[in-house]
């Protein structure tokens, strides 16, 4: 890590040249005031890392500087020196924006302890930062995240889809966002002004399912003793989202066919036609193809909902996306649980780069969810995370899963001789991904 460039501020000379002595020799570059009516000119024209402010000063008081400097800069680095009779005033800069402070006289090896930890606290924030602008400029899409070619191609295919009105069957394993894309499609369709209605098939037996659906007539069942609409006639002028529709039985699917063909459906108990103007969007983990061949799913009615389909692909097929999902799960679990946790370490980042992910991104926000829960500190690290577990990964005994990864990375180039793109699809990640790999890693081809 490059030094840093500190301003110290103190009215005594012997301390000026101490400090500055001190940190030169450690290849920081420094500044010096003699007053805090100097320090602030300085402040004005140049941008500091760290400033070293004494407390008690003749004229304008340290405090009096904090307020001002945190004013004009909230990022920098402020660290009170004091006496230890002032012990009182430096925690209350502390209170005011201070991040640390330093009594009189100084270790110089407690000094150098304290900017490392400055300087790597910085870079910290400023790499979550920078992650933040990366998520919020190239990654949202509408309510989904992700700046991979595979998601990229997913929003793409829903810019095109949803101006239409065309049934749309969305295929996928559980947890990758199948009702995300669903929303998506009619947030930007014609019909976003009406309703988004959502039947999940499976959380219902066939007989519930039937009067979820359709509704029913009062009296047209013993527990009916009421009018009610289903979800086919609230979802009138809008969508309706069919998720897990490889789980409705087979007479319900008799049913659903004849809504898509006539464009009319039946209360139970209903003798009046109740016109169907709505959009469907069906998904499904089922592989249907194989379902009919099974007998378990009509092939028209296939065919009715397959008119447009995509997949959502899983989450181990773009890796690429975990750092920026991750860091929309850790911000938004944290503000939710009212917990200061707002980094994930490069360790826990990087095994969860190992890890295959099989609940999808479901599963990375349940894992995110239980670390900023159960974590003590700022920071997630491995152990705060429930996925890391001898159950889920195992490596060879004494090494890292860091460790592990290098040498995969290493036996998969050596096997395409370094044919970046073979090795990115023999992993399952992009070419970006893999690069970024190779200079984390410092990976060098042989002979070079």
């Amino acid at each position: 890590m490059s030094g840093a460039k500190i301003l110290i501020v103190d009215d005594e000379l012997i301390v000026r040249e101490s400090l500055g002595g001190w940190l030169e020799r450690d290849g920081h570059t420094v500044d010096k005031a003699a007053s805090g009516e100097e320090s602030l000119e300085k402040f004005e024209k140049t941008h500091y890392d760290i400033i070293l402010l004494d407390i008690k000063m003749e004229g304008m008081s340290g405090l009096d500087v904090l307020k001002k400097v945190r004013e004009l800069d909230p990022d920098v680095s402020v660290v009170m020196i004091t006496a230890y009779g002032s012990i009182p005033s430096a925690i209350e800069a502390m209170k005011s924006g201070a991040y640390e402070y330093l009594l009189k006289p100084f270790d110089p090896d407690e000094l150098m302890v304290l900017i490392e930890k400055i300087r790597k606290h910085q870079a910290e924030r400023r790499e979550t930062q920078f992650l933040r602008e990366q998520y919020k400029e190239r990654t949202r899409f509408e309510n989904m995240i992700g700046q991979s070619r595979a998601l990229q191609g997913v929003f793409d295919l829903i810019e095109s889809v949803a101006p239409t009105d065309s049934t749309v069957l969305i295929k996928g394993e559980t947890g990758t966002g199948k009702g995300l894309a669903a929303r998506a499609i009619h947030t930007k369709s014609p019909r976003c002004q009406g309703p988004f209605v959502v039947v999940n098939c499976g959380a219902f037996p066939e007989n519930l399912l039937e009067s979820e659906l359709f509704g029913h007539q009062k009296g047209a069942f013993t527990d009916a003793k009421i009018t009610k609409k289903g979800r086919l006639e609230l979802a009138h002028g809008g969508t309706l989202f069919l998720d897990e529709v490889g789980e409705i039985s087979t007479r319900m699917q008799i049913d659903l066919l004849r809504v898509l063909e006539d464009h009319i459906f039946y209360r139970v108990g209903g003798t009046q036609p109740i016109e169907a103007d709505f959009r469907i969007i069906a998904a499904t983990n089922k592989d249907l193809e194989k379902a009919i061949k099974e007998g378990t799913f009509r092939e028209d009615l296939y065919y009715r909902l397959n008119v447009i389909s995509f997949t959502m692909p899983p989450l181990r097929e773009h890796k690429e996306d975990i750092p920026v999902l991750a860091e929309y799960f850790l911000h938004r679990f944290a503000q939710e649980t009212n917990k200061p946790v707002d980094q994930i370490s490069r360790e826990a980042l990087d095994e969860m780069m190992l890890y295959d992910w099989p609940g999808n991104v479901r599963e990375l926000g349940n894992a995110v969810e239980r670390a900023v829960v159960v974590g003590k500190g700022p920071r997630i690290l491995p152990p705060d995370l429930p996925i890391f577990r001898p159950e889920y990964v195992s490596a060879p005994p004494g090494r890292t899963l860091r460790e592990v990864e290098m040498a995969h990375l290493e036996n998969v180039l050596a096997e395409t001789q370094w044919n970046v793109s073979k090795s990115a699809e023999i992993l399952g990640i992009d070419r970006s991904t893999l690069y970024d790999k190779i200079k984390r890693y410092d990976l060098r081809k042989p002979g070079s």
